[in-house]
């Protein structure tokens, strides 16, 4: 009875990049185990779920590396004796052991979620059935007659290898660029272990410089060639430098995902996560018209703590998420320093550093001086599409890699990578992660300042606070800093990540050509106060540190 009584509703909802079709399908719970006693801490129940997705890869050679679904769970309490209903989501806790399934699964140890991924190399499309997550519901304050609903995300992820690196391209005089001593040599600085390099700027052995602090129009950082910087305590503290492992999301935060995160918040929430407040308005534009290709819609305004809906409808024919026309599978613009950190808090991930940002570029190869993230020096721009919006959006233009002018707006999450692509063909780092050059910026943590360097790597919790901010230690703009001199702290309530010190931005846009573009380009890395609104021209992707 107590099983049936839990297993009242359950939704299946997928959450991921589907220019490779991320599917969750088939949810159900299932296995309930009571045995610990009536609403004993210690008891769970099964997510039960399939899960499929194209262009998978494991690989034995060249990055040795593999793609992986990070999958968590959402659920809300409907009713049931002695439960109260509520139409507020949660992050369920889901064990660090005890799964089954057809593929490698990994716990973490904060139990926000699950990796899942190839057990064996091989690629192609994944498509498995029967995986069996446990979830420790009793921990999230649910009793054993609760009635629930859940939703089953999953977001395509790359991993990335512990090993060294290079930062800096070899290129002299601009951009602040990443350089090792002795200064103004074109020398790059290779990364050898997870507290390296301990010295920034200063000239001194072993020391990073950044070609003396020049170009950085988003503000110089603090160090240069005669004063210096410890990243010690940095380190100590927990600051990822990009030597250990992590994963990065493959695409930008796609603008279904974008969608499906408005709709797990409050109406309060809501507010502060989009400015589309108003039936029929959009994101961004917070009008009836669409801008940058964004086509994130209103069709019920949030109220108070009571939350509207949201649907994907770029062509604005009212309906909505249909498979051409919508713009669901674009990569989402228009987001704020303060959206992309909620939607990581959200969504149990963290920032990338900088560091990290060009590891997941070059991986181990020696740089090319001015490289992109297909690490090749020229590329072909998209200038016009087919199937425009839609879930098949193609490159109309021969050989493009490339979104950095032309199409006014993002285009579709791996529009440029085939089945026989190449690295430079797709525009792939050397990992297989898409679209780090062009279409939407990428956000990192900097070490040019104390706001940055005070970031400790701490995941999302997979929840925000009643105002739908961030709110994890140390992450940038926490409780509303704006300066670059004073660290980012402790939450402790006051009021989330409203501000941007210690974020940066990088690699181009879809409208600005090969501007920024250079993986090493570190122009507008260490700051920018334009972060703290909704630039058509920025995008989120969030990492996560390896279990």
């Amino acid at each position: 009875m107590k099983t049936k009584m839990l297993i009242i509703l359950v939704l299946a909802l997928a959450i991921g990049a589907k220019a490779n079709n991320i599917v969750v399908s088939n949810v159900t719970l299932t296995g309930q185990n009571t045995s610990a006693g009536t609403n004993n801490p210690a008891n769970f129940t099964f997510v039960r779920f399939d899960l499929s997705w194209d262009n998978s890869f494991r690989l034995n050679t060249g990055p040795n590396n593999w793609d992986a679904a990070w999958v968590f769970v959402k659920f809300q309490i409907t009713g049931g004796t002695g439960c109260t209903a509520s139409t507020v989501w949660n992050h369920a806790t889901i064990a660090t052991t005890g799964h089954t399934g057809p593929a490698t699964i990994d716990g973490v140890s904060d139990t926000r979620g699950v990796f899942i991924y190839r057990s064996t190399t091989g690629s192609g499309t994944n498509s498995w059935t029967n995986f069996q997550i446990r979830w420790n519901y009793a921990t999230d304050g649910v009793l054993d007659a609760c009635s629930v609903t859940v939703k089953v995300f999953a977001v395509e992820m790359v991993h990335v290898p512990t090993g060294g690196f290079y930062l800096g391209d070899g290129v002299i005089g601009g951009n602040g660029r990443f350089e090792a001593s002795p200064y103004g040599a074109g020398n790059v600085f290779q990364v050898t272990s997870a507290s390296v390099p301990a010295t920034l700027g200063g000239g001194g052995a072993g020391s990073l410089g950044n070609n003396n602090a020049g170009g950085m129009s988003g503000g110089a950082d603090d160090f240069n060639n005669v004063t210096s910087q410890s990243m010690v305590t940095s380190y100590a503290n927990g600051f990822p430098n990009g030597f250990n492992r992590f994963y990065c999301m493959k695409y930008e935060i796609g603008q279904e995902q974008y969608m499906e995160f408005l709709n797990t918040l409050t109406g309060t929430q809501q507010a502060n996560r989009t400015n589309a407040t108003v039936a029929g308005n959009f994101h961004g534009s917070g009008t009836t018209s669409p801008t940058a290709r964004c086509g994130v819609k209103c069709i019920s305004p949030p109220s108070g703590a009571t939350p509207g809906q949201y649907v994907c409808d770029l062509n604005n024919n009212g309906t909505n998420n249909e498979v051409n026309g919508d713009g669901r599978y674009l990569a989402m613009p228009l987001l704020s320093a303060p959206d992309v950190m909620a939607y990581l808090d959200w969504a149990g991930l963290r920032p990338m550093t900088e560091f990290e940002l060009e590891k997941a570029c070059r991986g181990a190869l020696l740089p090319v001086p001015g490289e992109y993230s297909g690490g090749t020096t020229t590329f072909t721009n998209v200038t016009s599409l087919l199937n425009a919006a839609a879930d098949n959006e193609l490159s109309n233009t021969i050989g493009a890699n490339y979104n950095g002018n032309g199409i006014g707006g993002p285009v579709r999450a791996g529009l440029f990578a085939t089945g026989t692509s190449t690295r430079a063909q797709a525009g792939a780092t050397w990992y297989g992660i898409m679209d780090m050059t062009g279409n939407v910026w990428e956000n990192s943590v900097s070490v040019g300042n104390a706001a940055g360097r005070a970031f400790r790597g701490d995941h999302g919790n997979g929840s925000l606070n009643a105002a739908g901010q961030a709110d994890v230690n140390y992450w940038p703009g926490i409780n509303g800093n704006n300066t670059l001199t004073t660290p980012n702290g402790v939450y402790g309530g006051v009021t989330g990540v409203t501000g941007y010190a210690g974020m940066g931005f990088a690699l181009g846009t879809w409208n600005s050509g090969t501007t920024w573009a250079p993986v090493s380009n570190r122009e507008y890395r260490n700051a920018w106060n334009g972060l703290t609104g909704r630039d058509q021209r920025n995008g989120g992707r969030g990492v996560r540190t390896a279990p």
